[in-house]
């Protein structure tokens, strides 16, 4: 059989968000990295556990060098048992980037992509990972419990990869896997890998479902596979998805044609539309977002969308009006606003609003960063406050947390209205 080869170093996207003290540091929001899990048929009864960490550039620190720029960070991923008590097994290793140019640093479209295997008997794990950025020092931590998969019953099949590329070099199949899992449904095709066990030659059919959020069927592809005894591997493109924004599964199902089934493997993944900010994963909620750069009737149109997809086609036209060269992927206004809503949602929720939805929240959103916060958290005649200060538009709002819980409100006396109470660029 010929061998499928992963690549470790490849060029791709990302995106997410982390808490952050300075609201203009913006680059705390670029996603710290992607990780990806797959179980696949091991040797003597145990089962090869493949885990994927992606980190986008701009996530690390670089530093200049005589060969341009360099990063680095050191990567661990320690698997204990469901209890997580007892620690399973480990492996660290470090990760080394080299950029030529400073924009190349700076661009959430490159990335560096790790890979380890692991050899575990089935069952449920706990899988700690974690990033140390060697540069910074800041370290990032993700938990996760993860099922790893069983092969003893024949028919059988492997997780489903997500293919962001594949070439073919002296007959062997070099992959590079979508770890972010992240599709432009609008352009590309969902381009899958999985190997299905078999104690015997036979036909077989495999369904590939797509479902929304909700696991509702979506639509529905199904092909026959003739497989031999051992290990076979199966590709499949899905063409023409013409999926809305958001996030939806692939569910991948192993049947025969009298309709017995034998196994699946589900997999999330998002569909985002080409130019669309990467922030965006619910339509629905980004156009009620919309609120502070929108007129009603602009939003009104948008809902009153007789489907979904039309829906989506009329959120996308309305920020195309707002993008000075839209022959490119980059709409500064349409990333800005929602960058802006991001962050909102980072540093200013509550116990009961969301970011975006507070007073500090439409102010950030509106206007941007202050250039000074003037914070009063402590004072013992007064209830918590802050004075946000812009100093190029002579401004300043006044925002108190009169319930002690942090739900700071604009004071009447510093309102934010006329012509400042629509989004600025």
């Amino acid at each position: 059989m010929k061998k499928i080869i992963i690549f470790s170093l490849i060029l791709i996207s990302g995106i997410c968000f982390a808490q952050v003290e300075n609201y203009s540091q913006r680059s705390e929001l670029a996603i710290k990295y992607y990780q990806d899990f797959l179980s696949f048929k091991g040797e003597n009864g145990k089962t090869r556990l493949d885990i994927f960490v992606q980190v986008p550039y701009d996530a690390v620190q670089f530093v200049k060098t005589g060969k341009g720029f360099e990063a680095s960070y050191s990567v661990s991923v320690s698997i204990y048992d469901e209890t997580k008590d007892k620690l399973i097994t480990e492996k660290i290793w470090s990760e080394k980037i080299v950029a030529i140019s400073f924009e190349l640093t700076n661009s959430p479209e490159n990335f560096n992509l790790g890979h380890r295997s692991f050899d575990l008997d089935p069952g449920v794990y706990y899988i700690l990972t974690s990033l140390t950025d060697n540069e910074s020092r800041n370290q990032y931590d993700s938990e996760n419990m993860y099922k790893v998969k069983s092969f003893d019953s024949f028919p059988n099949m492997s997780d489903v990869m997500l293919i962001a590329s594949k070439t073919v070099v002296d007959g062997n199949t070099k992959l590079i896997p979508n770890v972010s899992r992240t599709i432009l449904s609008d352009r590309d095709a969902l381009n899958t890998f999985l190997e299905i066990y078999a104690d015997t030659s036979r036909s077989l059919i495999v369904d590939y479902q797509i479902l929304d959020k909700e696991e509702i069927e979506i639509s529905k592809v199904t092909t026959q596979v003739n497989v031999k005894k051992g290990t076979n591997q199966v590709f499949h493109n899905i063409d023409s998805l013409d999926l809305n924004l958001g996030n939806y599964y692939l569910k991948v199902s192993l049947r025969d044609s009298a309709g017995k089934n034998f196994d699946y493997s589900l997999k999330s993944f998002v569909s985002r539309w080409f130019g669309v900010p990467r922030t965006i994963t619910d339509l629905d909620l980004a156009v009620d977002q919309m609120i502070y750069i929108a007129n009603p009737e602009d939003i009104s149109y948008i809902e009153d969308a007789p489907d979904r997809l039309d829906k989506a086609k009329r959120f996308v036209a309305y920020w195309i009006k707002y993008d000075s060269n839209p022959s490119d992927s980059y709409n500064p206004v349409f990333n800005e606003y929602y960058t802006r809503v991001a962050m909102a949602d980072a540093n200013f929720t509550t116990y009961s609003l969301p970011g975006w939805r507070s007073d500090r929240g439409m102010v950030f959103i509106i206007l941007g960063p202050p250039d000074n916060i003037d914070r009063h958290p402590f004072e013992y005649y007064s209830k918590p406050y802050e004075i946000w200060q812009y100093y190029n538009l002579n401004k300043s709002f006044l925002f108190q947390d009169n319930t002690g819980f942090g739900d700071y409100r604009l004071s009447p006396d510093t309102p934010l209205y006329g012509d400042l109470y629509r989004f600025r660029y």
